[in-house]
């Protein structure tokens, strides 16, 4: 299970849970729950099914939010399919858990983001944008996520993911992580140069 910090611990509330409610989809009825960061008002999720507390581990998947592919079919990343790969097995496990986080473009928002597709339309590769752009690689933040699978008591989770870094950042934030599960996305003329670029510049465990 993991180790969340107590009141005192911590210097100030990262994450608060608002909502939660059944949620009915085509994969089974999940339980979505909004998690609202005090300071910003920032919105994440978490789609849980069945029991995460469960001592013998659960699937999950720690997934930042990408508009273009998950709602307009962009096919310039893999983000839909890990999605999607996700949600299917968590369904077919009949056990676990997807935090969403509100951090689009790696961090930099929808509107940088799109700045960066225009300058990858120009040959530039999704890094390279992003430091033209003058933002570093990756803005992206776990802590917020480990906390919110620490307000929702997961047993050890099998952490789907390509990312490295991310498994070591959840760990540093006190989560147990069992192991890593592959999260395979289809590999497409649009796709490849971006894929290609996130194996060979940040390391991650792509087979292209």
């Amino acid at each position: 299970m993991a180790k969340c910090a107590s009141a005192q611990e911590k210097k100030s509330v990262i994450v608060e849970a608002y909502a939660d409610a059944p949620l009915p989809t085509r994969r089974g009825t999940f339980q979505i729950r909004v998690f609202r960061e005090p300071g910003s008002g920032l919105e994440h999720l978490a789609l849980t099914l069945g029991d995460v507390r469960r001592p013998e581990g659960i699937l999950a998947r720690v997934h930042s939010e990408c508009l273009t592919s998950e709602v307009f079919g962009s096919l310039k990343c893999d983000c839909r399919d890990q999605l999607d790969l996700a949600l299917d097995r968590i369904a077919e496990a009949g056990a676990g858990v997807l935090v969403y986080l509100r951090q689009e473009g790696r961090g930099i928002g929808l509107g940088n983001k799109v700045r960066a597709y225009a300058l990858q339309a120009q040959g530039a590769d999704t890094f390279e944008a992003n430091r033209r752009l003058g933002f570093p690689d990756d803005l992206r933040r776990y802590d917020v996520a480990a906390e919110i699978l620490c307000q929702l008591e997961v047993g050890p989770i099998d952490l789907m993911t390509n990312n490295p870094r991310k498994v070591e950042e959840l760990r540093a934030h006190g989560l147990s992580i069992r192991s890593r599960v592959p999260a395979p996305g289809a590999v497409t003329p649009h796709n490849h140069a971006y894929l290609t670029a996130k194996k060979r510049r940040h390391g991650h465990l792509i087979d292209i």
